[in-house]
């Protein structure tokens, strides 16, 4: 788990994905973020965003990434989750 930017950063960009909010959940200058994977689902639900959209939320809404660097046979996970600080 980790709230250090370059870490989340590198650790989504190793494996293509980038930040994005989650389409209707805009409100102000805030909405519920995701990490979007090439070849997934998001490109009908996820907005793209900026990495410094992405931190600002991320920080005002004390949240925290739980992530898996690799799985049990090795491979690169995408495995992650945004947590609140608070409950993680």
């Amino acid at each position: 788990m980790t709230t250090d930017h370059e870490e989340i950063r590198h650790w989504a960009e190793s494996r293509g994905a980038h930040p994005a909010c989650v389409k209707g959940t805009e409100r102000g200058d805030s909405c519920v973020l995701r990490l979007d994977f090439p070849g997934y689902t998001g490109e009908e639900s996820l907005k793209p965003i900026t990495w410094d959209q992405f931190f600002k939320v991320f920080d005002k809404s004390h949240l925290a990434l739980v992530y898996q660097d690799r799985t049990a046979s090795g491979r690169p996970s995408n495995f992650n989750k945004l947590v609140h600080t608070e409950t993680s």
